[in-house]
């Protein structure tokens, strides 16, 4: 991959990431895949990632041969976050005012080590990959184009959206991994240009495979289900509109009405990022597990590093989010392991899916829309092979990694000018 210098010489692209994270969530994922697929391209161009922590991404970046440095945020930065403002009051507002001032000294010196890390790396352009790095690469980033990739709703941040609207003057492009976020986008950022671009999923890693069922019960310290025994499972991080109350509640109502031993539950995950009060405590699940009577029938199972073989041990996979989902990749990745899914389908998430088709779909918090979709599940086992296989071949026609790597690539091409 090459582009033009202003001087009129071809040269190699080289392409640096920023994650303000070292741990592996959905965004994070994605990056991965989207580093695999260039590396491997007979033209790959160079490529360099920073992150704000030590952690899986940079090990695994590392093993794909990205030349790779931790840069850690430092705590009152990445513990940072206005999505806590949302509906606040004004006590709350305070808080994080407060919160802010602290964080202030040490986000300027981060600026300037950043500073530094880019001017070593020579990047032709940037890919940030979360808000903290965007705003960071705005303060600070060289003469290199900056492309920002949005795996949110920019308008629900209070006060960082009115920022980024401001710091969009540093911003070439932006990437939006649905085209509702993409519409937000655009609303929020005003002249930066939007391209939406489905995320990808890799489709042999994330394949059809034996269901090793009892496995979930091991990871879970529940003992083994009986034979024929259908496993239903959330797979999200703990935050607190993933949906994994909505899901328990479901699972409550769905118990009452079937035999003890037809049905058993799993909510797979953990609390991933830093933001304090955004996400569920373990021991905040298990009491409400408790409070619902579920005990014996449901099991928490910390986050995996390979949840392949959790989606494939599942019979059906629930995705419950309680507000707009961005895109969903635990939705495509059941999908590709085809297994029937429950989509609580609104934003993003409403897009990758055909209901009745290749997954079920329910309104989000809706508990009764979704106990029903698990007991058409549980009762109905040609409908669930139906929706695996219709959900697998849904995959393989739109949401490839490959297909998706080729598009953000061509959104590299136009920020280069046309001669990437």
């Amino acid at each position: 991959m090459t582009y033009r210098s202003t001087s009129g010489g071809v040269r190699p692209v080289r392409l640096l990431f920023l994650s303000p994270v070292g741990v592996v969530g959905g965004a994070e994922r994605t990056l991965l895949d989207l580093l695999d697929c260039l590396r491997r391209a007979s033209d790959g161009p160079w490529l360099g990632l920073i992150a704000g922590a030590e952690g899986p991404l940079t090990e695994q970046a590392r093993a794909l041969g990205v030349e790779t440095l931790a840069l850690p945020l430092p705590s009152e930065l990445a513990t940072l976050g206005d999505s806590q403002l949302r509906g606040a009051g004004a006590d709350r507002v305070l808080r994080f005012g407060a919160s802010l001032a602290r964080a202030t000294p040490a986000a300027a010196g981060h600026l300037l080590s950043l500073q530094r890390a880019l001017r070593n790396f020579r990047p032709t352009l940037i890919h940030s990959n979360g808000l903290k790095t965007h705003l960071l690469a705005a303060l600070c980033a060289p003469g290199a184009p900056v492309v920002w990739h949005i795996h949110d709703f920019l308008g629900e941040r209070p006060l960082l959206r009115r920022v980024l609207r401001v710091a969009g003057v540093r911003a070439a492009a932006a990437i939006a991994n649905s085209a509702a976020v993409a519409e937000d986008a655009r609303h929020v950022l005003g002249r930066v240009p939007v391209y939406p671009v489905h995320n990808g999923v890799d489709t042999e890693r994330f394949a059809p495979g034996p269901a090793e069922g009892a496995r979930l019960d091991t990871l879970a310290g529940l003992p083994p289900a009986p034979e024929g025994t259908v496993r239903l499972g959330l797979v999200a991080t703990y935050a607190r509109w993933k949906g994994q109350e909505v899901f328990l509640q479901a699972a409550a109502r769905l118990r009452a009405r079937l035999p003890t031993h037809a049905v058993r539950f799993y909510v797979v995950g953990s609390p991933v990022y830093r933001t304090p009060g955004s996400q569920y405590s373990e021991a905040e699940l298990r009491a409400t597990a408790h409070a619902l009577g579920l005990e014996g029938h449901v099991g928490l199972i910390p986050f995996q590093a390979e949840p392949s073989t959790i989606y494939r041990a599942l019979d059906g996979v629930v995705h419950a989010s309680t507000r707009p989902e961005p895109f969903g990749m635990t939705i495509v990745e059941a999908m590709s392991c085809a297994r029937a899914v429950v989509v609580s389908a609104a934003g993003g998430a409403a897009e990758l899916v055909r209901p009745g088709n290749d997954a079920l779909a329910f309104s989000p918090g809706d508990v009764e829309g979704l106990t029903e979709a698990m007991a058409r599940l549980v009762r109905e086992p040609e409908l669930r092979a139906r929706l695996a296989e219709e959900a697998r071949r849904s995959v393989l026609a739109r949401f490839t990694r490959e297909r998706y790597a080729s598009q953000v690539r061509d959104v590299y091409t136009r920020v280069l000018g046309g001669r990437g």
